[in-house]
């Protein structure tokens, strides 16, 4: 069985960072779409569409809590500069400047490079959400050696799987796939030990498109465990050894566009790229709505039972909450079950904005008596439903 050399190991991690770039960006990018900040701009006599004034965008990282200062905000956007992913309008600068500066996403002005690279991880995204969407999944926790792993899949089964859906036209080109997604750091064997193979090997998705990444992440680049993996991090990416009836939920935005891209087959995708590789096409859109898995360690000082809560003269006060999702979702956590808990919520997010806190009980989903659910239950009626989300919550009286 072929192991994984150094360099491959290597290569990998180097692709995964910078599809990790590429997430944060868009993500960045559909939220400054929602607040207004990319707009069309006039400047000496000239109208440049879509773009933003580089000194505003520092003033709403900073206010967004996106950098904790100016330097760090200049940082960030460097970093998206240096991958390609904004430019200066006229390409005038080749550094991003805290200034009145005007700058663009190359994804509004059509000049983001669609390299070979870029086109297998669209694939891997457009893959990955396929298969999160829908009710039987190959994707599963299992364990392996004593460890839980979290939306895992064997080899064979994602070969079959692929054949199946029409998204390869044999298994050695599903294998093919499987290995470019391997080398570019979309998914790995559990262990990091071998390729892909057409075997009974359990690999996972290394990358969750979903999680709502910080941009600060973005400076971990050297860092073999990112902010997003902490286990201290409230919004952890996913945890090697969880705690399976304490997992947390995704919470994810409804997105036509991303339903546009999880519905179009391979061979209708390759017949709009013009392209006959069957796994360097590309899709109709790039977009990645949020997810945060929460901290491993609850927030409740102890367990709440539903007859606590429900009692009467107990010290809680019900609220209701409206919550309508922005381009990266709604910004909270929900752990725990039977009742859940808010285990984490985003302080730039819309669920903070309507008043969420940490340690609020759920009371009830878009009119839905959820108290005595789990949190998959609710889960799949927070995903399901509107984008406009309407909670019941039961918060402690100080």
């Amino acid at each position: 069985m072929e192991s994984l050399s150094n360099s491959l190991k290597k290569k990998a991690t180097e692709q995964h960072y910078r599809a990790e770039v590429m997430i944060a960006g868009e993500q960045l990018r559909l939220r400054l779409h929602d607040g207004k900040l990319i707009k069309d701009r006039r400047y000496h006599l000239r109208t440049y569409p879509n773009c933003f004034v580089a000194k505003e965008l520092t003033d709403w990282l900073i206010d967004h809590k996106e950098a904790p200062d100016r330097e760090t905000g200049i940082r960030l956007m460097q970093k998206l500069m240096d991958h390609y992913i904004i430019h200066h309008v006229c390409d005038e600068h080749s550094d991003y400047k805290d200034a009145k500066l005007l700058y663009r996403f190359r994804k509004d002005d059509g000049t983001f490079p669609l390299s070979k690279d870029v086109k297998v991880f669209m694939r891997g995204q457009s893959l990955y959400e396929k298969l999160v969407s829908v009710e039987e999944s190959i994707l599963k926790v299992r364990e392996e050696n004593s460890v839980k792993y979290q939306r895992t899949f064997l080899g064979c089964e994602m070969i079959d799987w692929l054949v199946q859906e029409g998204e390869a036209e044999n298994r050695k080109e599903a294998v093919e796939l499987g290995r470019a997604l391997l080398e570019h750091g979309i998914i790995q064997h559990v262990s990091n030990r071998h390729h892909f193979f057409d075997s009974d090997i359990l690999y996972q998705f290394w990358i969750n498109f979903r999680r709502r990444r910080r941009l600060t992440e973005l400076l971990n680049e050297n860092s073999s465990r990112t902010l997003s993996e902490s286990p201290d991090s409230p919004f952890c990416l996913r945890k090697l050894n969880p705690d399976p009836g304490n997992t947390s939920f995704l919470s994810v935005q409804t997105n036509k566009e991303i339903k546009i891209v999880s519905a179009v087959r391979r061979s209708s995708i390759t017949s709009l790229a013009g392209n006959s590789n069957p796994y360097f096409s590309t899709t109709p859109t790039l977009v990645f709505p949020p997810v945060a898995e929460c901290n491993p360690k609850s927030v409740l000082k102890r367990p709440v039972t539903n007859e606590e809560l429900l009692s009467p003269g107990a010290p809680y006060i019900k609220k209701t909450l409206t919550i309508v999702g922005d381009a990266v979702g709604w910004g909270f956590v929900v752990r725990g079950g039977r009742p859940c808990h808010i285990q984490a919520v985003d302080p730039g997010g819309p669920a903070a904005a309507a008043g969420m806190k940490v340690c609020q009980f759920v009371f009830s989903v878009n009119g839905m008596y959820v108290l005595h659910l789990d949190y998959q239950t609710i889960s799949s009626l927070i995903m399901t439903g509107p984008r406009t989300l309407v909670m019941e919550v039961m918060e402690a009286v100080e």
